[in-house]
C-alpha cells in the first residue's frame, strides 16, 4: 500500500524493465475428438511477462490470466432423508464449496474505517455496516478488521488507550464499544470477524510527548525506540512481549472474535543509513545467540509461539493467523527459498515465517503476494507455488493477500491496468489446492472497483457463495429439519429447526425440480443459495412458477458441515413442460465443420460435437417443439476442458430476436448451466444455437440443451 503506516509493506531490491503484459487468452489445444490421439492436456503455457519496477509500501500483484483447472473429484457427505453413501463427484472449480473470501478493513490513518476522525458513534456505525454489506454483496464470508493499529485499542482496553483514529484524540472514549458492535454486526451477516493487531508499532512519529500521558510506551520509556520516523516497542524485552500478548488476549477473552490476525510489521523495515537501536538490549538478553540477527528472530518467534498457545488455551476455536511480507528468502540465498530476488523478510524484518508454518504455531498464513504474474523479481505464480509447497503436509491453511489497491490505480505498472489481473491470480490459485482463499487490501479499493477489476473477480470466481474452510477436528452438528417452505409474493419462505451439536451457521441449497437426493448436489456451491445464522430465509430469487427442492445444512464454530436435511419440495406452476435435446437427436443440426467426439466422461449421451472458432457464425442448432408462447428457462450442458473456448457464444431465439449469452467452456462441465429465462414463440423451431464466431481460442462444444416452461 502507498499510505504510510497502512499495515502492509512490500519492497523489492531489483526492478526489471517495463515490457508488454502477457496475453490473458489461453492457447489453443487439440480437442478430445475421436480422430485425434487421446493424450492428456498439459497445463496451459503462460506467456512470459517481464515485471515493472516496484518500490512501494503495500502488497504484491499478479497481471495475467491463467486457465482454470479441470473439474476434480470430491468426496461429499451423505444426504439425509433416504440414506446415501459418499460419492465421487465432478466439481466445478469456478464454484468451490469452501473458500475464504475476505477484505482487510484498515483503521490506521483512517484508510477505510472510520473514514475520518470525529464522526459521531451513529455515523461510524453506519459506515461500518456499509462495509459489511459490501462484503456480503461481493459474496465474501469474512472481514479482517484492524482493532489495534498503533498500540491503542478499538475497545475499552485496560492495557492501552482508545485509538486516536476514532475521535481524533488518543484516549478519548468514542461513546460506545466499537469491537462489540463490529463483531455483532459481522455475525448477523454470517461473516467471520478476524481481529487484526499490529504487534510492535507505537506511533507513526517519534515524539513520545504526543502520546496520551497514560500510554504504556510513555510511562515505560525503556520499552520503546525510534527508527525511521516511527516509534516501536522493542521486541527484545521480555516484559514488552508479555504486555503485547496480554493486550491481544484481553480482546480475545472478552469478545466473540473468530480469528486473531497479525500483519507484516515485526522489526522495522530497513531504512538506509539507520541502525535499529537495540544493541544494549541484545547485550542484556542476547546471551546464547551467535549474532544479533538470530536473537531478533527468536524474539519474534517467541511472540508468535506464545500468542498462538495463549489464544488456543483460551478459546480453541479461534484461529491465529499472520499476513507476512510475501518473500521469506530468495533461493539465491537459501535453497529452501523462492525463485525471487526481492527483500527477504527472514533477514530484513526477522520474520521466520516458514518456521512458524512448519512448527504449527499458527493456524493460517496469508502472505501478501502483491506482485503481478511474470514480475521478474517476485512472480506471483512462483510465490503461490512456493507457499503451497511450504504449507503442504502441515495443518496450516494458506490464504493469499491480494493487492486490490493496485488494480487500475494511477502510477501502477501496465500489468495492473489490465482488468483481468486480479482474476488471473485466482485462476493461478486453482492450480494449487493448498490455496484456500484470498484476502483483499483494502476495503476502499474493493468498493472502488477501478477498471472493473473486482467485478471481473466476481464474474469469474464468485458467482456463488462459499463456505469458510473448515479447520480442526470438531464433530459436525446433526442435520437440521425444514419445518416449512411456502411460496409467497416475496419468494419462497423457508424455516427450519437446528439439530444437536451446537450449530452456529446454516447453509441453504436449492435444486431445480424434484430430483432424487444426490450427494453430488452439495459437492460444490452450484446449488448454494446463502449462509445464515438465523433459522429462516426467504429465497427472493425463486421463479414465481419454478419447481424446486430445498435442503439445509448446519455448521459449528469451526465450519464442519452436517449432512443435508431431508429435501423440501416446492411445486411449480408452469405446466410441467421440460425437454432435453441431445446433439445425437434429429432436432439437432450442424455443418460438416463440426466434428464428433466421445472422449470426455462429462458428455451428455453418447457423444458431443466440437468445432474451431472462426469469424463467422456457423451455429450448431438445437430445435425444440415449444408448446405455447411464454417464459422458459434455458440450460446447456457440455464437457469442459482448460483448452476449450473461454467465450463460447450461445444464441437463444426469442420472440424479439436472437440473444447471445457467453459461456466459459473451460469450466463447469458435466452439469446443467443456466443461460437465463427467455420468452419463446410457440411451435417447433431452432431455439438454442452454439456459434463459432468468437475471438477466443479453443474449441467450442455443442452437447445438449434443456428447455423448461416457467
Amino acid at each position: 500500500m502507498t499510505t504510510p503506516g497502512a499495515g502492509r509493506t512490500c519492497r523489492l531490491t531489483a526492478a526489471p524493465p517495463v515490457n508488454t503484459p502477457r496475453s490473458a487468452t489461453p492457447r489453443s489445444v487439440t480437442p478430445r475428438a475421436v480422430t485425434t490421439p487421446r493424450r492428456r492436456l498439459a497445463s496451459l503455457v503462460r506467456a512470459a511477462a517481464l515485471g515493472i519496477p516496484l518500490l512501494l509500501l503495500g502488497a504484491l500483484v499478479p497481471s495475467t490470466a491463467s486457465a482454470s483447472a479441470s473439474p476434480v473429484p470430491a468426496t461429499v457427505p451423505a444426504v439425509s432423508g433416504p440414506p446415501m453413501t459418499s460419492a465421487a463427484c465432478v466439481t466445478d472449480p469456478a464454484t468451490p464449496k469452501r473458500q475464504l473470501r475476505a477484505m482487510w478493513i484498515a483503521s490506521v490513518a483512517n484508510i477505510d474505517w472510520p473514514s475520518r476522525t470525529g464522526l459521531t458513534a451513529q455515523a461510524q456505525q453506519s459506515e461500518f455496516r456499509a462495509w459489511l454489506d459490501l462484503a456480503v454483496r461481493n459474496k465474501m464470508n469474512a472481514v479482517v478488521v484492524q482493532v489495534r493499529p498503533t498500540a491503542d485499542a478499538f475497545w475499552p482496553s485496560p492495557y492501552e488507550p482508545w485509538s486516536e483514529w476514532l475521535t481524533g484524540t488518543q484516549g478519548t472514549n468514542p461513546g460506545y464499544d466499537p469491537l462489540a458492535f463490529m463483531v455483532a454486526e459481522a455475525h448477523a451477516r454470517d461473516l467471520e470477524f478476524h481481529a487484526w493487531f499490529n504487534p510492535y508499532r507505537v506511533a507513526n512519529h517519534e515524539d513520545p510527548n504526543r502520546l496520551v500521558a497514560t500510554h504504556p510506551a510513555r510511562r515505560n520509556p525503556s520499552w520503546r525506540f525510534a527508527y525511521g520516523g516511527k516509534m516501536y516497542y522493542n521486541p527484545g524485552i521480555p516484559a514488552v512481549r508479555t504486555f503485547i500478548e496480554d493486550a491481544i488476549m484481553d480482546a480475545v477473552t472478552r469478545y466473540d472474535v473468530d480469528g486473531v490476525h497479525l500483519d507484516d510489521y515485526f522489526y522495522p523495515y530497513p531504512v538506509s543509513g539507520q541502525t535499529i537501536p537495540d544493541a544494549d538490549t541484545y547485550a542484556q538478553y542476547g546471551g546464547g545467540f551467535a549474532n544479533i540477527a538470530d536473537w531478533r528472530r527468536d524474539n519474534v518467534n517467541l511472540m508468535i509461539k506464545e500468542t498462538g498457545r495463549r489464544v488456543h488455551q483460551a478459546k480453541p476455536w479461534v484461529r491465529f493467523g499472520v499476513s507476512p511480507f510475501g518473500i521469506w528468502r530468495n533461493a539465491s540465498t537459501d535453497p529452501l527459498g523462492s525463485r525471487t530476488s526481492g527483500l527477504q523478510s527472514y533477514d530484513a524484518i526477522y520474520a521466520d515465517t516458514r518456521l512458524w508454518v512448519k512448527q504449527g504455531w499458527i493456524d493460517y498464513i496469508a502472505p501478501q503476494i502483491y506482485w503481478h504474474i511474470g514480475f521478474a523479481a517476485a512472480d506471483y505464480a512462483a510465490l503461490t507455488s512456493w507457499w503451497s509447497d511450504t504449507v503442504r503436509g502441515t495443518a496450516v491453511q494458506l490464504f493469499v493477500g491480494q493487492a486490490a489497491y493496485r488494480a487500475g490505480a494511477s502510477g501502477q505498472d501496465p500489468a495492473w491496468q489490465q482488468p483481468g489481473e486480479l482474476s488471473s491470480h485466482l485462476f493461478d490459485n486453482r492450480g494449487h489446492p493448498e490455496v484456500a482463499g484470498d484476502i483483499y487490501f483494502s476495503a476502499k479499493d474493493v468498493r472502488a472497483d477501478r477498471i472493473g477489476a473486482f467485478t471481473r473477480v466476481m464474474t469469474d470466481h464468485y458467482s456463488r457463495p462459499a463456505l469458510v474452510p473448515a479447520y480442526g477436528s470438531a464433530a459436525a452438528p446433526q442435520a437440521p429439519s425444514i419445518t416449512s417452505a411456502t411460496r409467497g409474493a416475496g419468494g419462497v419462505a423457508l424455516a427450519w429447526r437446528g439439530g444437536s451439536g451446537a450449530p452456529v451457521s446454516y447453509a441453504v441449497y436449492r435444486v431445480d425440480g424434484s430430483p432424487s437426493a444426490d450427494p453430488c448436489q452439495f459437492a460444490d456451491a452450484r446449488n448454494l443459495l446463502t449462509t445464515t445464522r438465523a433459522t429462516s430465509f426467504t429465497d427472493a430469487t425463486a421463479s414465481p412458477s419454478g419447481a424446486y427442492t430445498y435442503y439445509v445444512t448446519a455448521s459449528e464454530r469451526t465450519h464442519h458441515e452436517s449432512a443435508p436435511s431431508a429435501g423440501k419440495a416446492v411445486p411449480g406452476t408452469g405446466g410441467g413442460f421440460s425437454v432435453v435435446v441431445d446433439n445425437a437427436e434429429a432436432s439437432f443440426s450442424a455443418s460438416t465443420a463440426w466434428g464428433t467426439s466421445a472422449y470426455s466422461s462429462q458428455r451428455y449421451g453418447a457423444d458431443y460435437r466440437f468445432a474451431s472458432p472462426v469469424a463467422a457464425s456457423d451455429p450448431a442448432w438445437f430445435a425444440v417443439a415449444v408448446p405455447e408462447a411464454g417464459s422458459y428457462r434455458v440450460e446447456v450442458r457440455y464437457p469442459s476442458d482448460p483448452g476449450y473456448n473461454s467465450s463460447t457464444p450461445y444464441l437463444v431465439a426469442t420472440t424479439t430476436g436472437n440473444q447471445t449469452v457467453i459461456v466459459d467452456q473451460r469450466t463447469g462441465g458435466g452439469q446443467w448451466r443456466d443461460l437465463g429465462t427467455f420468452t419463446l414463440a410457440a411451435g417447433a423451431h431452432n431455439v438454442v444455437g452454439v456459434s463459432r464466431w468468437t475471438s477466443a481460442t479453443g474449441y467450442v462444444i455443442a452437447d445438449a440443451v434443456r428447455v423448461t416452461r416457467l
